[in-house]
């Protein structure tokens, strides 16, 4: 049963996208297959393999090292705030965020991210039928943020045509930053970020491809990586990321006290007018979504609800929403809803990368914010199809 589940979702998934394709007799088929049989096969092996549990077990083991390291630094400046055994998110789950965005830095300023970034894009350009430059574009984008990997692609950025560009922020909008992957991990199961992340990446490719499709000439097709107008020592560039992880913590931090304390209220005040709750109407909306998904009829209407708070708020929001109806929820659904929650598909994310582009560079940023609902949309797909992928698995 839920194999068929999963076709008809595949299906209304294609369709949905082919509604809103640029030009439908340009898609190209055979990629789209290849990428759906490779997104399924990784999903196997992360998920129901020895090997995928030793890959998981190491990630996690990792980034629970960094938290570890990281809780020394937050310890010796909050120590004695938090009463023993009680936890903080701000302080468990945000403030880390700086320390591992400390790390990226380094890793960046030796020059050893870039290289990782672009030959891995390169390999995957073999298989998605895109150019480089997208492909290079999703793996950064995995690694340093959707928005600071317009930065690495500066030199380039005026002389990118729309259709590309829809396509780099697509990407963009459907990973998210290794920079917060270990606060995720403190909120959801390692396994299910993990796989989200690699799926995604497909998945951001094949939506797009559908949606905006085209072709890139050889000649067209170059990939300059931007390093910095100036270099900088080994300690301004440490600096720097420093703060700039601070500030990622603070942001999420200020969305989440909005968001939630609005969320809550909306909730109390729909409650009082007609009996139900916004975020249950929103639920009953998306309903129809976790079903083609793989999600039981009986648990649709919540997880359609925690899926409609992502996409209203942000996904930190919504994993929170996860956590307190987990109890009401099986295995199977918590896994398929954690990992539709593992991206950046949100409304606000339109007005960050649309931002981030248009600092660099004003007409590129107009042309951003115009198709800006189209990128929500074909990320949203993105996420629904990871999920059905995921679903297959389970």
């Amino acid at each position: 049963m839920k194999f068929l589940i999963a076709i008809l979702g595949l299906l209304i998934v294609f369709g949905l996208a082919l509604l809103a394709s640029s030009d439908r007799k340009k898609v190209k088929v055979k990629p789209i297959i290849l990428m759906v049989i490779m997104q399924l096969i990784l999903t196997y092996l992360l998920l129901n393999t020895k090997f995928g549990l030793v890959i998981i077990n190491s990630i996690a083991d990792g980034f629970g090292k960094l938290l570890e390291w990281a809780n020394e630094g937050i310890t010796f400046v909050f120590g004695g705030i938090v009463n023993e055994g009680a936890s903080t998110f701000f302080l468990n789950v945000l403030l880390p965020i700086v320390f591992i965005s400390a790390l990226i830095g380094i890793l960046q300023h030796f020059k050893i991210l870039p290289f990782v970034m672009k030959w891995i894009g390169y390999l995957l350009s073999k298989v998605n039928g895109m150019g480089k430059l997208e492909s290079y574009n999703a793996v950064a984008s995995a690694i340093v943020g959707q928005s600071e990997v317009f930065i690495t692609l500066k030199k380039q950025l005026g002389s990118i045509p729309p259709s590309r560009m829809y396509t780099l922020c697509a990407s963009a909008m459907s990973t998210v930053s290794m920079s917060i992957v270990g606060a995720y991990m403190t909120m959801i199961e390692p396994k299910y970020v993990v796989t989200a992340i690699v799926i995604n990446m497909f998945g951001g490719f094949i939506i797009a491809s559908i949606i905006n499709p085209y072709t890139v000439m050889d000649e067209d097709d170059i990939l300059p990586v931007e390093e910095g107008a100036e270099k900088q020592s080994f300690f301004e560039m440490l600096g720097e990321y420093i703060m700039d992880g601070f500030k990622v913590a603070i942001t999420v931090a200020a969305m989440l006290i909005g968001f939630v304390a609005l969320i809550a209220g909306i909730n109390s005040l729909f409650d009082m007018i007609i009996g139900i709750s916004f975020q249950d109407i929103l639920g009953y909306i998306f309903a129809p979504f976790a079903f083609i998904m793989g999600i039981p009829i009986s648990e649709t209407v919540t997880a359609g609800g925690i899926m409609a708070t992502k996409l209203v708020t942000n996904e930190f929001v919504a994993m929170l929403s996860l956590g307190d109806a987990s109890a009401a929820l099986s295995d199977r659904t918590i896994g398929i809803v954690s990992v539709f929650l593992v991206s950046f598909a949100n409304f606000s994310s339109i007005g960050i990368i649309a931002g981030a582009v248009k600092g660099l560079h004003e007409k590129q940023g107009n042309v951003v914010a115009r198709f800006g609902l189209k990128l929500l949309y074909g990320a949203t797909l993105v996420s629904i199809l990871s999920a059905i992928i995921v679903s297959v698995i389970l």
